[in-house]
């Protein structure tokens, strides 16, 4: 009995990053800030404690096949589709927050601060890309989505 006890907290104490780390993984449907419509579908996983995040399909693009003209480094010209534009989140807060990340926005190219909180019991995950502060950026909501 008291090895069986051993075990169990051996499997939960080793399957608790990835539990707390599942309220951010998974497909997410990006909703821009600004005209509220669904823009893509982002895949984030976890890369050994790392949230890592790509746009694997686009939603209504404005031109077919569109590329990060205006990403520099290895990501300039880049195709949007399977683009990574999060990388470096830790979690803060378990199953709740994860900062020290970076954003990247391929409308303008801008690598960005960022946190990720989630929120409405994981279905909503909200996405704060900012310059200094975390007060001065902007936040979007994103959507828990099935997949491509």
């Amino acid at each position: 009995m008291r090895h069986l006890l051993i075990a169990a907290l051996v499997l939960i104490t080793s399957a608790a990053p990835a539990l707390s780390a599942g309220g951010a993984t998974g497909y997410w449907r990006t909703i821009d800030d600004s005209s509220g419509e669904a823009r893509s579908i982002v895949h984030i996983e976890d890369h050994d404690g790392e949230l890592r995040g790509r746009i694997v399909r686009l939603i209504n693009p404005p031109e077919p096949d569109p590329v990060c003209d205006r990403c520099s480094g290895d990501k300039h010209n880049a195709p949007v589709e399977g683009l990574e534009i999060l990388w470096g989140f830790e979690e803060s807060r378990p199953g709740q927050e994860w900062t020290g990340g970076q954003l990247l926005d391929p409308e303008n190219g801008r690598i960005y601060r960022g946190r990720l909180r989630s929120q409405n019991d994981g279905s909503r995950l909200e996405v704060r890309g900012f310059i200094g502060s975390p007060l001065l950026g902007r936040s979007q909501l994103w959507q828990r989505d099935d997949g491509p």
